[in-house]
């Protein structure tokens, strides 16, 4: 189901074709900052940042959650902190066994999201407005300077908090105002130039792809196969971009927001009348089928990682479909990852932020060549 078929898409190409030049924020002095190797790409990936401001407060549920704007600020100052950061040698009391063990992070060449930017729909307003967890978001996950803000630019993606609501004055409004937030921030156009340009930008189903020196990265929204609330598919433009970008077996990452895990895979359970991984009716999220599509484009190239979200509480590392997975404690709990793509290896740490000073606890870590 195409979106070009609501009229309020007019809003959406009027945006994209204004004349205009974004700024792209102010970054750290270079003398502040670690050098990032030419043959290396450090990143950060986070998830589930869930904002949840309202006009007056928290929505519903949110403080006893922890989706406070405290805890937003303390995971923003834990990432900014990465660059002061070194790989460990141990996590408690273990090697790491990382390629770059012992040394100091680059500084990231980006904060790639995987999902649920905001709590309930951007932040639900009665009538066409900036809502208030949209706005929120922004003011702390948009490149800027001090400690309110991310240093770094943010590659945005969108889970099912942030497409699934619908809402008046039109069905398809917030999911629609979450989308131009991804679309304004990423796709160029002959007049505009975005705060963070990428490659390949799809219109239709909003997964785009971008290259550094020696990744190429995708990112797919819930996932590339979606055609839940409207989505269009992308697994089409999936496989155009991979056979353009990386056919010469350039190691490829994807970003997606569901993943393998029993939380993302469960399905209906009509003696338990819930959604669990006992049963096997309808998938809640997606489906076996939608992930074998994905899978079988995927095989011919070198996919070297995939991360996701969805899933809140627990840090995970684990391997399906001949591919390594990870994905990090939620946004709002303190969770994120760094990752380094080297010539011929994969560093990838798991963190928490313990503290709200910026201190970062290492959980996890996980080395390949590749």
């Amino acid at each position: 189901m195409s979106r070009n078929n609501f009229p309020l898409l007019s809003r959406r190409r009027f945006l994209s074709s204004l004349t205009a030049t974004a700024s792209a924020g102010l970054v750290l002095p270079p003398r502040l900052m670690a050098a990032q190797k030419p043959e290396s790409s450090t990143f950060i990936f986070t998830n589930d940042i869930h904002a949840c401001r309202m006009a007056n407060g928290l929505a519903p549920n949110c403080a006893e959650e922890g989706k406070t704007d405290a805890n937003l600020l303390r995971h923003v100052r834990a990432i900014n902190s990465v660059p002061r950061l070194f790989w460990p040698n141990e996590i408690s009391g273990k090697p790491t066994n990382l390629m770059g063990a012992g040394k100091r992070m680059a500084t990231p060449r980006g904060v790639v999201t995987g999902g649920d930017l905001t709590d309930d729909g951007g932040g639900q307003r009665a009538l066409p407005g900036e809502g208030y967890q949209l706005r929120q978001f922004s003011q702390r996950y948009e490149q800027g300077v001090g400690q309110d803000r991310v240093h770094f630019p943010v590659y945005l993606g969108l889970g099912n908090h942030d497409l699934d609501q619908d809402g008046p004055p039109h069905v398809d409004w917030y999911r629609r105002e979450l989308r131009d937030y991804v679309e304004m921030n990423h796709r160029s156009t002959v007049f505009f130039k975005p705060p963070v340009p990428v490659t390949n930008y799809d219109v239709e189903s909003d997964c785009y792809s971008w290259d550094w020196p020696n990744v190429h990265l995708v990112q797919t929204q819930r996932f590339a196969g979606d055609t839940v609330k409207g989505a269009i598919s992308g697994l089409d433009w999936l496989a155009a971009d991979l056979a353009t970008y990386a056919a010469n077996r350039k190691p490829v990452i994807l970003f997606q927001h569901y993943g393998w895990d029993p939380f993302s895979t469960e399905m209906w359970d009509a003696e338990k009348r819930t959604f669990d991984t006992q049963g096997s009716g309808p998938p809640h999220w997606w489906s076996e089928e939608d992930r074998a599509k994905m899978v079988e484009i995927l095989k011919p190239y070198n996919v070297i990682a995939l991360f996701h979200g969805h899933q809140h509480e627990t840090a995970m590392i684990y391997n399906r479909d001949g591919i390594d997975i990870f994905k990090p404690k939620a946004g709002y709990m303190g969770g994120f990852a760094v990752v380094n793509v080297m010539a011929e290896a994969l560093d990838v740490v798991l963190c928490e932020a313990s503290r709200g000073d910026g201190s970062v606890e290492f959980t996890d870590s996980f080395s390949k060549t590749i």
